[in-house]
């Protein structure tokens, strides 16, 4: 089964997932701008489109920024590990 909010087949070319191009393109203060309105844009519209997905889908933008905000400040405070 296809898992259209995690891993959607639409967003591959190749071995390179979309959001990871994404985010080598960009500075961690660009990316995380960029996930936050990600997030708000599936929350926003949530009601008018497809509840469920949507709502999955800014779940799935919330633990990206959260990881990658934890990622940040420990890579602040010289700790490796996250």
């Amino acid at each position: 089964m296809t898992d259209m909010v995690n891993h959607p087949p639409h967003y591959n070319q190749g071995a390179i997932e979309c959001i990871d191009g994404i985010e080598a393109s960009m500075s961690a203060e660009q990316f995380e701008g960029y996930l936050k309105g990600n997030l708000m844009k599936y929350v926003w519209r949530y009601e008018d489109k497809s509840k469920k997905q949507d709502l999955e889908k800014a779940e799935w933008y919330l633990r990206k920024l959260l990881l990658h905000v934890k990622t940040q400040v420990k890579t602040l405070y010289g700790k490796k590990s996250v």
